[in-house]
């Protein structure tokens, strides 16, 4: 007897069948201050690759089956020997965990005699300023409309908290290493007995639940739950707040102003939206805290551990790709070991007085209860409140400085309309007219974000809640889900109350509603007009300082001295290339586009500039803190050498660089620049500018690209450097196999051939440039190109990107692989001794 999970075919992806057509792709204070469960024991369960684990049944040879969605390709090639395995599937939620989704529940009323009033908090009082509270829950004008949303950001000083919380890693710690030396001892014991029964020791060491896979998997959460914090501080709180007015005949004012808000440290709060509707409309009829402890148990019981933790490449290819069923596999993994848990439980001796059902009806039962997703980018779950089964859809893979439900699109559109119809000149300002007078609004507000310069949105006369969407979508244009420093300074909504604590923010973001702020340019650098459309640089906005980096590459290039913050750079008009790249946004919006394709694009831009700007350091300073492993990349280790971001001649390059000079310098001083750096970089004296000849630069670096670098599998290949060059240069022969042959003798495991997908993603062609190696003169290239395609269809995400190949490539894939296998059989073994990237390959080389 076998059960299958119940599969809901997608509207997108690869798995439904070859014929399905593929779519496009504790204090608090509003400001900041002034500075799983245990493993299961049976070997099945230690298995890598995502299989569920066996079921037991009556008869005990039931087992419930993974029922993984077959592609379009899987019958047309054999499986591949070397299979990829993935790594063991956790849930970024587990189960049983202490960590709260919700933390608090405030409720704030409009008094008629006192002002906005804290009314009632659940579970217990916030301390700090509670008027401050009440006032951020019900801004200015709140009386005139019916319903308004807000959100506001709040940093909790957990000093006591962090002090308890160091004192449990430390005993946990000490478990450890007691578990360790345990396990040693254990090892050293057995050791004789290896020999007499090796294979009683391979046994326990696959099914021993505290072996080292656990180990790594532990590091691996916690190393992941670091990087949320991003290293700038405490975590922030995130506040939803939602504000109804009722009439009321018996009230003063003739109606009743109220305000509640749920307090999370999940930057998705906007999940909650639903419940907040329900909840206060249920506050209005009874106004006890006994409403807020039935919404408060309601959130903190919503069961978010059947969503799999991603590593960062894996959230990155996601992010990037609009496959519905893209690592379906994990959910699958989850939801069977869920499945085989309860059954197990289940089926345990029970009393003739209450028989256990059937192992038929059980598994009926949880299949009805956990159903894979529509779409892996949202994990779907429901929460009971009041009753009423809530759906909520969960994003999956977040991107920092990423908040709530916000739209680039809107935001884009909002400033481009008035932009085109009747373009208005800017104040010159080299940080942020990068394209000249006429620089493209939103370039301008990208421009003063990155060079930490003070901007508000004012939207006289509309909603809070569309101010604070405009300022969480700056915040993520900005960042392009890489750059951090920007949500953590920004501010939704305040109100002039608050204008003394908000100067003392340097580089702040605002939300504001109230048109006094555009009479104070002295308050901000950049205004930006919600209901005109329009941007305006201050006139008492300090000017950009001539920097010593700048200097130096005037004087190395004297011909694009005159080219920063005018727009052009020796007669060339867009250097930066700032304005192609807005013109393909707004096509893509007029097309249609989703906002996926839209972060993406902007995602890109960022990692571009992130390049570009390592590029100057490098050519300016002698060395660049933005980028690691340069030295080992440059050594040729794989065949290939050469790291960075790539142009397709010097003429390009010294162009693109002399654009964003002014830009780079601006940015190098903000703090969005300090959190991205990771790692302390010396400069040779010799390397420099002659100021610097006796110095060194020092980097002081947080963790951003540090976790990132320490992700990467693969760090003597540039692959990013490598596939560009082959996307962007016209290579000889020689140069284009060595690359091949290098990505080939390379990306071999799960985490490397992720590593690989991130520089392929659908918006840059997929494997397109991967698969011309199919089509190299040298039978050894085609060889490896073949190879590596192979393992590449074996991986969770690389399958949906083969099949999104031409078929033209994948022709000429299948006649690659027959030369093969007719030239040269495998050797298996030589080819099981590891050396070299395939036997196919070389018996290619040796028949060429």
């Amino acid at each position: 007897m076998s059960s299958t999970l119940p599969y809901r075919p997608p509207t997108n992806g690869t798995t439904s069948s070859a014929a399905s057509n593929i779519d496009r792709q504790t204090s608090f204070s509003s400001f900041p201050p002034s500075r799983s469960e245990s493993s299961m024991s049976s070997r099945a369960a230690r298995r890598l690759s995502p299989h569920p684990p066996p079921a037991p049944s009556s008869d005990g040879s039931s087992q419930i089956s993974t029922v993984s969605p077959q592609s379009s390709f899987s019958d047309d090639f054999p499986a591949s020997k070397e299979r990829i395995r993935s790594p063991k599937v956790r849930s970024q939620y587990p189960a049983g965990s202490s960590e709260n989704h919700v933390e608090y529940i405030l409720v704030a009323t409009f008094h008629e005699n006192k002002g906005p009033v804290m009314e009632n908090q659940y579970p217990g009082a916030i301390s700090g300023d509670e008027n401050m509270l009440a006032e951020l829950m019900l801004p200015d004008q709140a009386h005139v409309r019916n319903q308004d949303w807000t959100i506001f950001f709040l940093h909790k000083d957990n000093t006591a908290e962090d002090a308890i919380e160091e004192d449990r890693e430390e005993d946990s710690k000490g478990k450890k290493q007691r578990r360790n030396d345990s396990v040693k001892s254990e090892l050293d014991v057995g050791a004789q007995v290896d020999e007499r029964a090796p294979e009683t020791a391979t046994d326990k060491d696959e099914t021993d639940p505290e072996g080292e896979d656990d180990e790594e998997g532990g590091e691996e959460k916690e190393e992941e739950e670091e990087e949320d914090e991003g290293g700038e501080g405490p975590p922030l709180i995130y506040v939803l707040n939602l504000v109804n007015t009722k009439s009321d005949a018996t009230a003063k004012r003739g109606a009743i102003v109220r305000a509640m808000a749920i307090c999370t440290r999940h930057s998705f709060l906007h999940i909650y939206k639903p419940l907040l509707l329900l909840a206060l409309e249920e506050y209005f009829k009874s106004p006890h805290p006994d409403t807020l402890a039935l919404l408060y148990d309601a959130v903190n019981s919503m069961d978010l551990s059947l969503m799999p933790r991603l590593s960062i490449l894996e959230r990155y290819i996601l992010q990037s790709s609009d496959a519905k069923d893209l690592f379906i596999e994990k959910f699958e993994y989850l939801i069977q070991e869920r499945m085989a848990k309860e059954m197990a439980s289940s089926m345990a001796p029970s009393s003739p007085e209450s028989p256990s059902k059937s192992a038929t009806d059980l598994n009926q039962a949880a299949i009805h209860r956990h159903a894979i997703p529509r779409d892996t980018h949202e994990f779907e779950t429901r929460v009971l409140y009041n009753g009423i089964p809530v759906p909520i859809k969960v994003p999956v893979a977040i991107s920092p400085e990423t908040v709530g439900d916000f739209s680039l699109i809107k935001l884009i559109q909002a400033f481009s309309i008035p932009h085109a119809t009747s373009p208005q000149p800017f104040t010159l300002h080299s940080h942020l007219t990068t394209g000249g007078a006429y620089t493209h609004p939103i370039i301008v507000l990208v421009n003063a974000l990155l060079t930490q310069k003070r901007v508000i949105f004012l939207g006289h006369n509309r909603p809070s809640g569309e101010v604070a969407e405009a300022v969480l979508a700056a915040c993520g244009l900005a960042s392009g889900g890489i750059l951090r420093g920007f949500t953590r300074h920004a501010f939704p909504y305040t109100d002039l109350t608050k204008i003394d604590d908000l100067l003392k923010v340097p580089g702040f973001i605002a939300g504001v509603t109230n048109p006094a702020f555009a009479f104070h340019p002295e308050w901000w650098d950049l205004l930006c007009d919600l209901p005109a459309g329009r941007m305006k640089i201050s006139n008492r906005i300090e000017p950009a300082p001539i920097t010593e980096g700048q200097v130096y590459f005037q004087q190395q290039h004297p011909a694009y001295a005159n080219g920063a913050g005018t727009g052009v750079a020796n007669g060339t008009i867009d250097p930066t290339g700032d304005q192609g790249f807005i013109d393909d946004v707004l096509k893509s919006i007029a097309s249609r586009y989703g906002e996926g394709v839209i972060r993406t694009k902007w995602k890109d831009w960022v990692v571009k500039f992130t390049r570009i700007a390592a590029a100057f350091e490098e050519s300016v300073y002698g060395a660049s803190a933005l980028y690691i492993g340069g030295e080992e990349a440059d050594a040729g280790a794989a065949g290939v050498s050469g790291h960075g971001y790539v142009w397709g001649d010097e003429a390009t390059r010294q162009k693109e660089l002399a654009g964003n000079v002014s830009r780079i310098e601006g940015w190098r001083n903000t703090r969005s620049y300090y959190s991205f750096k990771q790692v302390r970089i010396k400069l040779a004296p010799d390397s420099c500018h002659a100021s610097y000849a006796s110095v060194f630069l020092l980097a002081y670096i947080s963790k951003d690209l540090a976790q990132l670098y320490s992700s990467r599998p693969i760090s003597r290949l540039d692959l990013h450097h490598h596939h560009d060059r082959l996307r962007t240069q016209r290579l000889n022969h020689q140069d284009s196999a060595a690359i091949y042959l290098a990505f080939a003798s390379t990306v071999r495991s799960y985490a490397e051939i992720c590593q690989l997908l991130t520089v392929t993603p659908e918006s840059h062609a997929g494997l397109f440039y991967i698969s011309l190696g199919l089509f190299h003169p040298r039978p050894d290239v085609r060889m490896a190109t073949v190879a590596l395609l192979e393992r590449v269809q074996e991986h969770e995400a690389g399958r949906h990107f083969w099949s999104q190949l031409g078929r033209f490539a994948k022709l000429a894939y299948f006649r690659a692989k027959r030369e093969g296998e007719i030239s040269s059989p495998i050797d298996d073994q030589t080819s099981a001794r590891g050396v070299g990237i395939d036997e196919r390959m070389r018996g290619a080389t040796r028949v060429s």
